[in-house]
């Protein structure tokens, strides 16, 4: 088994919602995170907006997906769809 096999799970994955379709193979997804604020405490939400590689072209606006941390493909794009896990209500 080679290194990068066994590193395969250490990458990180995120869940958000596709937001953009840019381009052929591109995604963009919005993360929403939740911490307290550091000096109120107050719980606030956060978002962050990842390029993601989606080879198939399966995901639409909309869809709730996995995503996972990879080597650069492009310039903006570090992470690549891993599975849609809820389409869309149209």
């Amino acid at each position: 088994m080679t290194e990068e096999v066994k590193n395969r799970g250490l990458r990180k994955q995120r869940k958000g919602i596709v937001v953009s379709r840019s381009g052929n193979k591109s995604i963009v997804v919005t993360v929403e995170s939740r911490k307290p604020h550091p000096l109120y405490g107050k719980i606030i939400k956060q978002t962050s907006k990842f390029h993601a590689h989606d080879e198939e072209n399966i995901a639409n606006v909309g869809d709730v997906v996995v995503i996972m941390e990879t080597r650069p493909v492009s310039r903006m794009k570090r992470w690549r769809l891993l599975e849609v896990s809820e389409k869309a209500k149209v």
